[in-house]
C-alpha cells in the first residue's frame, strides 16, 4: 500500500512540518502526476545523499515537475501545508546542501534540461536550470562561444545547482565568478508566485540587486527555473604548461608573481605530489613524477595571437625559474592537454577512493596562500590528520581533503572538529573565508560565526523571513 511505502521525516522535532500521509500525495498528485512522483525507498535512494561524504537523508517524497507552473502549484501547495522542499539538481553539492534533513519533498529540476535560446547577436543563452553545464558549454561552443564557468562536475551538474552554491571552476581566475555570467533569473518564490530577478542587460541600476542575491542562496529563497547568461567569443588558441616544484610554499609563492608580472592566464591550478599519484593508481594512468616534486602548478593561457600567447609563455618560464621549478612541461597536442587536465578534474574522486575524508574549500587572497597551505600542514601534525591540497591557485581558493589516516574513529568525530575550526580561523585570519564555491549548506553552517558577526547572521536570517516566512524552502542550511 502506498500509506506502507512513504518514508518518515528524517529528522526528530521537524519545525511542526507536515507528514505527507495520503491525502496529502492524493492532493499532490493533482499538480504532479503520478507517475513522476517518487516515494517507494529503492526509488528515492540516490536523492537522499548528494557526494558530500557519507550522509543520508530520506524525503518522504520526490517529485520531477516539467514545466514552472507546475513548480508554481506545488510551492503554493507546500506553503499552505507547511511541507519542507528541497530543490535538487544533479546532486554533485559537496556540503550537504541539497540533502532533505527534514524530510519532505525534494523537487527536482532533472527535466527542465533545455538549452532555450542561444542569442548570437546579444552573446546570451537562455537555459532551464536542470541543463548540464557541459551541454551548456557545447551549445555555445557550436557558435564560436564560450561560457567560462565550468565546474570539476560540469559534465554532470546542472546550471541551477551552479547558480544556487556560487560555483566557479578553474577559468574563474581570467574570466569571472557565475556571478558575472548571470543577467537574469525566473524564480518561483514558496508562495508560488513567478518572478524575473533583473533584466537581460549588461546594466541594470534599478534598486536592490535581486539577481545577485539569489546567486549563492541554495535554494532557501526560491527555485531557480531559467537562467539568461552572458556568453564571451571562444578564444581560437589555448596552451597548457604543468611546471614542478620542491615544495607547496614555492609553488604557492609563483602563483603571486605571475600575475604581478601583468599575465593573466586563463587558469592557474595547484596539486600536490600525493593527489598526482592516487589519480594515477585510481584511473591506471602514467605521469612521469620527477623525484623530489611535491607540487605543481598547472598553467593555461589562451587567445587569439600566438605570438602573444608565446610571450606570455616565456615571461612565465622566467618567473616559475625564479621559483625553483624543477621542470616545466608544456603539452603539445590535444590528447596531452586532455591528459592533464583530466589529472587536476579527477583528483577529487580519487582522493574520495582511498580514504575517509572531509573535504574543506577555502579561500584567501592570493599572495597569503602560502602561509594557508603551511598552515594546513601544521594543523595536520597537531590533530593526526592528513590532508591532500588543490585547487584553484590563481583565484586563491584552496581545495583541502583531511583524511582519516591513522586517527581513530573517536578523536576522527570529536577532535577533527576543533582542527577544522582552527583551520577557518587561520584563513579568516588570512583576509579569507569559508567556502570560494561550494556553498555552506549543512555541513559548514556551524563555522559561519568564525567569519560573519551576529548581526550579518541576523541579516541573513531576516532575508529568509522576508521570502520564506513558514521556512519551507531547504530548512536547516546556512545558518
Amino acid at each position: 500500500m502506498i500509506e506502507d511505502e512513504l518514508i518518515s521525516p528524517a529528522e526528530e522535532g521537524h519545525l511542526g512540518y507536515s507528514k505527507i500521509d495520503v491525502d496529502l500525495l492524493n492532493e499532490i498528485q493533482e499538480i504532479i502526476p503520478a507517475g513522476r512522483l517518487l516515494y517507494k525507498r529503492e526509488d528515492i535512494e540516490r536523492y537522499s545523499h548528494d557526494e558530500t561524504e557519507d550522509l543520508r537523508f530520506y524525503p518522504e517524497l520526490v517529485v520531477l515537475p516539467e514545466s514552472v507552473e507546475e513548480i508554481s502549484r506545488l510551492l503554493s501547495f507546500c506553503t499552505q501545508y507547511h511541507i519542507p522542499v528541497t530543490a535538487r539538481g544533479a546532486g554533485t553539492g559537496l556540503a550537504g546542501g541539497a540533502l532533505p534533513v527534514f524530510g519532505g519533498i525534494v523537487l527536482s529540476l532533472e527535466r527542465l534540461d533545455r538549452v532555450l535560446e542561444i542569442d548570437e547577436r546579444n552573446l546570451q543563452a537562455t537555459v532551464e536550470s536542470g541543463i548540464i553545464t557541459q551541454k551548456l558549454m557545447d551549445a555555445a561552443a557550436e557558435k564560436g562561444l564560450l561560457y567560462p564557468i565550468d565546474p570539476a562536475s560540469k559534465g554532470s551538474c546542472f546550471i541551477g545547482g551552479n547558480i544556487a552554491n556560487g560555483s566557479g571552476g578553474p577559468r574563474v581566475v581570467k574570466y569571472g565568478t557565475i556571478r558575472d555570467y548571470v543577467l537574469n533569473l525566473e524564480v518561483v518564490l514558496p508562495s508560488g508566485e513567478v518572478i524575473w530577478t533583473g533584466a537581460n542587460t549588461l546594466k541594470n541600476s534599478s534598486g536592490y540587486s535581486l539577481t545577485q542575491l539569489f546567486i549563492g542562496s541554495e535554494g532557501m529563497l526560491g527555485i531557480v527555473t531559467k537562467a539568461v547568461l552572458k556568453l564571451v567569443p571562444k578564444p581560437k588558441h589555448d596552451m597548457l604548461m604543468m611546471a614542478s616544484f620542491p615544495s607547496n610554499e614555492l609553488a604557492c609563492e609563483a602563483v603571486g608573481h605571475v600575475f604581478r608580472n601583468g599575465i593573466v592566464p586563463s587558469a592557474l591550478e595547484f596539486m600536490e605530489r600525493t593527489g598526482i599519484e592516487w589519480v594515477m593508481r585510481y584511473d591506471d594512468v602514467h605521469f612521469d613524477l620527477k623525484e623530489g616534486a611535491q607540487a605543481f602548478l598547472l598553467i593555461e593561457l589562451d587567445g587569439n595571437n600566438t605570438e602573444i600567447l608565446m610571450e606570455e609563455a616565456e615571461a612565465i618560464f622566467k618567473v616559475l625559474d625564479a621559483h625553483q621549478a624543477m621542470d616545466v612541461l608544456l603539452a603539445d597536442t590535444v590528447a596531452q592537454k586532455e591528459a592533464l587536465w583530466n589529472m587536476r578534474r579527477r583528483m577529487g574522486v580519487s582522493v574520495k577512493s582511498n580514504s575517509v575524508y572531509k573535504e574543506e574549500d577555502t579561500v584567501v587572497p592570493r599572495a597569503e596562500l602560502p602561509k594557508l597551505i603551511s598552515g594546513v600542514k601544521v594543523l595536520g601534525k597537531k590533530y593526526g590528520f592528513g590532508s591532500i591540497c588543490y585547487g584553484h591557485a590563481g583565484d586563491g581558493n584552496l581545495h583541502i581533503n583531511i583524511i582519516k589516516g591513522a586517527m581513530s574513529d573517536a578523536d576522527w568525530a570529536t577532535k577533527l572538529k576543533e582542527g577544522i575550526k582552527e583551520l577557518f580561523e587561520l584563513t579568516v585570519a588570512l583576509g579569507g573565508t569559508i567556502s570560494g564555491e561550494h556553498g555552506i549548506g549543512l555541513v559548514q553552517r556551524q563555522y559561519m560565526p568564525i567569519k560573519y558577526s551576529h548581526i550579518h547572521l541576523a541579516l541573513l536570517k531576516g532575508i529568509k523571513q522576508l521570502f520564506d516566512p513558514k521556512n519551507i524552502l531547504n530548512p536547516g542550511k546556512i545558518y
